[in-house]
């Protein structure tokens, strides 16, 4: 469909209605908190506030591929933030995160609690602190870097550009829908290109760089992300499908992609995560927290 009615920018911008979509009620164009609320602290040293969305899932699969490693400083309560309710313009959640975005991180294993924002900078705080997951070899360190970052800075065109405009934007045009899935499509190329070669995006090693990737990459590769599989022809990039199979296999992934997350078969979820045995005796309070 193509825009019968072009839109003529203003002169000067100006927010005087919301313009429509999934989360028109949510947005504006102001940052920092619109009401108090403290967030809730559980009895592990790191305290995770998120939602399973694919930078959510990042993170809780970090710590429990941690946490199968033996680490047990990452042991982590997950508090769950509704941001369709607007709960991440909290005073406690923006003191965490003052870009008001899931996921944030309290790390309170030391003298001062020390606050972690944007998924790629948690993943990166958390290799460091426990020694895994990042490459100690400087070449192999670069590229695991590399590829992290690169995530980083390509999500937003699937993300924000490409499934905002096929899903959830209010209505349907044709040039964003085609520039973001020509983009889309490219980074898919990028990355199927890059796993031919390689078993992971860094090389031989599972690392940050594939938690990076895999909640976003692997979802769109298997027909899970803005149920645009078939419009994307997904099926083609064969290398990147094999990669999204082989992690989605790991268990500490199955764990972390149930944590936080509210919708699905009852099973995929966990609303809340504050132990380990919450994965096995999951009660209906665990299962559907009290608001």
């Amino acid at each position: 469909m193509t825009n019968s009615s072009p839109y003529t920018p203003p002169a000067i911008w100006q927010w005087n209605k919301e313009s429509g979509g999934k989360f028109a009620s949510i947005n504006r164009p102001v940052a920092g908190a619109t009401h108090d609320k403290d967030l809730p602290v559980g009895k592990h040293p790191l305290q995770l506030y998120s939602l399973a969305t694919p930078n959510g899932v990042k993170v809780t699969v970090m710590l429990e591929e941690l946490l199968a490693l033996g680490h047990s400083g990452a042991e982590y309560d997950a508090w769950l933030v509704p941001i369709q309710e607007g709960a991440q313009f909290s005073s406690g959640f923006v003191a965490v995160n003052p870009n008001s975005k899931i996921p944030a991180l309290m790390d309170r294993s030391g003298a001062e609690p020390v606050r972690v924002f944007e998924s790629g900078a948690i993943l990166l705080y958390l290799a460091e602190k426990f020694g895994a997951f990042v490459p100690t070899d400087p070449a192999q360190r670069a590229e695991c870097l590399s590829w992290l970052f690169w995530q980083m800075g390509s999500a937003p065109f699937l993300g924000g550009g490409f499934g905002h405009f096929y899903a959830y934007a209010p209505e349907k045009y044709e040039y964003p829908i085609n520039r973001y899935a020509m983009e889309v499509k490219r980074q898919m190329d990028v990355l199927n290109q890059r796993l031919a070669a390689h078993e992971y995006l860094a090389g031989s090693e599972y690392t940050v760089a594939d938690m990076a990737a895999w909640p976003w990459y692997g979802a769109l590769a298997k027909g899970q992300l803005y149920e645009a599989g078939e419009f994307l022809q997904v099926h083609e990039y064969t290398h990147v499908v094999r990669w999204a199979d082989q992690i989605a296999k790991r268990p500490a992934v199955q764990r972390g992609r149930k944590v936080n997350r509210t919708w699905g078969e009852p099973a995929s979820q966990l609303h809340e995560r504050h132990d380990a045995s919450d994965f096995d005796t999951r009660t209906q309070d665990k299962l559907n927290p009290a608001s």
